[in-house]
């Protein structure tokens, strides 16, 4: 089984951590492997038994298309079930994946997202495929458009909301700490009209970890996130605790994407300095890692996990 690409176009060094997107979703571990030897029914009855749970199908989907193998055995099984709205789903996704390596053209996976979104005219995945792609390559105006449609048919999308946060945060680089940035209002307002329970509340960890990418790669803030002030400041105090307030009441050990949410949680508390609190997510994340933001501005995200779950919990 081929593991996804590494972040940021970096080259994975020997003994570096293999990120898994399927996270700790163990039957969706299952159906890939299955997919990778041509057992597609596998995957059928997976997205089958996914229903409409549209932030489980939405990780699930993304996660089978990042394999290299996923677009042949989408098209197979396109061709012995035409009528399978699963099988042009997974064929579209796997399809944006392709042209964000450089392997497919992006018409060609914005046509098949197209096609699948006409079969499944509620599912917000196709949707989220087309917004995967232009926020790497579309116009701001082609980001926000896809983020409404998608918010239409799931107005809590958890990856939509990451990856409307990412764009927002790499307007006006130059403009610094800038407390009044549109991608902290964005994140406030996404989180206060969600539900109580929505994990969503995290997102303005999220926008703050975004932003300090941007800065970073800008020139804007330190390279090591320890040597910035961007993560003690007393909007970012308040953002962290917020946060983890939330974790502590709230913990959605049910969601797909929760150790992504761990992830930027236990991030911002140690780029905080609060060890303590560092130390309790990461016996949550376990060995879940997912790259961002450990990876940010450009750094190995293996070794920078690791330096700071030892820090967190006093580890050699």
């Amino acid at each position: 089984m081929t593991p996804p690409p590494p972040p940021l176009g970096r080259s994975r060094k020997r003994g570096s951590h293999v990120f898994d997107a399927a996270l700790d979703d163990t039957a969706l571990a299952t159906a890939r492997t299955a997919l990778g030897q041509g057992r597609w029914s596998v995957v059928r009855g997976l997205l089958v038994d996914t229903g409409d749970d549209w932030d489980r199908r939405g990780h699930r989907v993304t996660a089978l298309a990042q394999e290299t193998t996923t677009s042949a055995w989408a098209q197979d099984w396109r061709i012995a079930e035409p009528e399978s709205a699963d099988a042009a789903v997974l064929f579209a996704l796997a399809s944006v994946q392709r042209a964000l390596n450089g392997k497919a053209r992006p018409d060609a996976a914005r046509a098949a997202c197209r096609t699948a979104a006409g079969l499944v005219p509620a599912d917000p995945t196709p949707w989220l495929g087309l917004l995967m792609l232009e926020r790497t390559v579309g116009t701001e105006e082609d980001v926000v458009q896809l983020f409404d449609e998608v918010r239409h048919r799931h107005p809590d999308h958890h990856h939509a909301h990451h990856l409307m946060i990412a764009r927002l945060a790499e307007r006006r680089a130059d403009a610094g700490q800038d407390p009044m940035h549109e991608v902290y209002d964005f994140a406030a307002w996404a989180a206060e009209q969600a539900p109580a329970d929505s994990p969503l509340a995290i997102l303005p960890v999220v926008a703050h970890a975004e932003r300090y990418r941007v800065l970073a790669l800008a020139g804007r803030e330190p390279a090591d996130p320890l040597s910035s002030g961007h993560w003690v400041g007393r909007r970012a105090r308040q953002v962290m605790k917020a946060a983890f307030d939330w974790w502590l009441e709230w913990e959605r050990e049910d969601h797909p994407r929760n150790r992504v949410d761990l992830n930027f949680l236990a991030h911002a508390k140690y780029c905080g300095g609060r060890a303590a609190e560092a130390a309790a997510l990461f016996h949550r994340i376990g060995n879940h890692i997912t790259p961002a933001p450990w990876s940010y501005p450009d750094r190995d995200p293996s070794e920078a996990f690791r330096e700071a779950r030892n820090a967190s919990l006093g580890t050699g």
